[in-house]
């Protein structure tokens, strides 16, 4: 039992995890009021397709790769989101085919209301994630705030000619997840009392694990393109791939991985407010089955904390690389595929 048993950090909060992000609608608006960036030759990947990092260029050989994420309380346990928010954070690199190196905390703590080592675990939690990830905390910045926060920001390395972005998926590629979905609304369950502690155990060890593996896996392979699923959900960074590759993604919802009592929870109203953003931003991009439900809908826009890899594969390759990831301990499915119909558009099977 911990010692911080009785502080509940997701109460001190009003949303937790990616699910606090701004919604992509509103988001999309503000960045639309903005001057376009002065071009640079050495900016590999920037702000035009809504990749998960930055990608710089600084010699023919070298690049480097840059991220930062931040969010709320997702768990209780400090040392637990900690872990959580460092793997999330990380998980950027690791999408666009980078080795992380560096990294800074950023924390938002009441330093005057709740025991400093709560904050302190919380940093500890990290700093093993880290550890485990072969990269070094070199700093970081804290402020005085009502309401917790903490992230990284992350920098890693990568071949310029091997950057891995979401938009260059090919027809024919099949599309791989590596972790089940479902975490928004598990954590919102957690938030109200509903899990078990097996339950909060499991759905925090989905989100504590590193995408190190599959990214490692998926070098010998022919990936096109790659994103890891976070706040938008499953079905807005599917979008987004769509989109930015100029190709139409159909999903296979029977072949999605659901972590176990999602739809059950979901049935009893614990929908949170960031999937159904998500939902109504996919408006228009999206194509469900006319006899799919509403539940089924929200369950693959949930807004995910520290998802899996989406892996844009070629197709004669899928299987090989599945039994790889299997091989490895990666809980990975083939769950859709690129398709030449309906260009910038997901549809739902």
């Amino acid at each position: 039992m911990s010692q911080f048993d009785s502080i509940k950090l997701t109460s001190l909060s009003s949303k937790g995890g990616c699910g606090c992000k701004i919604g992509p609608s509103e988001l999309s608006e503000v960045i639309k009021m903005l001057p376009p960036a002065s071009p640079n030759p050495n900016l590999l990947v920037g702000l035009d397709t809504s990749d998960d990092a930055g990608v710089y260029k600084l010699t023919d050989d070298l690049a480097i790769v840059q991220t930062l994420d931040f969010f709320t309380p997702i768990v209780d346990d400090p040392y637990s989101f900690g872990q959580v928010a460092a793997a999330n954070a990380i998980s950027d690199i690791y999408a666009m085919g980078g080795k992380p190196l560096t990294a800074l905390n950023i924390v938002a703590f009441p330093i005057a209301t709740l025991d400093k080592k709560i904050l302190a675990e919380i940093l500890q939690g990290a700093s093993d994630k880290l550890k485990e990830a072969g990269a070094t905390l070199v700093g970081g910045h804290s402020i005085d705030d009502k309401e917790p926060k903490f992230g990284l920001a992350v920098t890693g390395t990568v071949h310029p000619d091997k950057v891995r972005t979401n938009a260059g998926a090919k027809i024919g590629d099949n599309l791989i997840l590596t972790k089940p979905i479902g975490v928004g609304i598990l954590s919102s369950s957690l938030k109200k009392g509903l899990l078990s502690e097996s339950e909060i155990a499991n759905v925090t060890n989905v989100m504590s694990t590193l995408n190190k593996t599959a990214a490692e896996r998926m070098e010998s392979f022919t990936v096109h393109a790659c994103t890891d699923v976070t706040g938008f959900g499953l079905l807005g960074h599917a979008s987004e791939m769509a989109k930015g590759s100029n190709k139409g993604i159909r999903i296979w919802k029977e072949d999605v991985p659901i972590l176990d009592r999602v739809r059950e929870l979901a049935e009893q109203g614990v929908i949170p407010g960031g999937t159904k953003n998500n939902f109504a931003h996919l408006e228009g991009s999206v194509t469900f089955p006319e006899n799919m439900d509403q539940i089924d809908q929200w369950i693959l826009c949930d807004a995910v904390t520290s998802g899996g890899l989406l892996i844009s594969v070629a197709g004669d390759e899928a299987q090989e690389l599945l039994s790889t990831l299997h091989n490895a301990g990666v809980q990975a499915s083939i769950i859709g595929e690129v398709i030449e119909e309906q260009p910038g558009h997901v549809i739902v099977e």
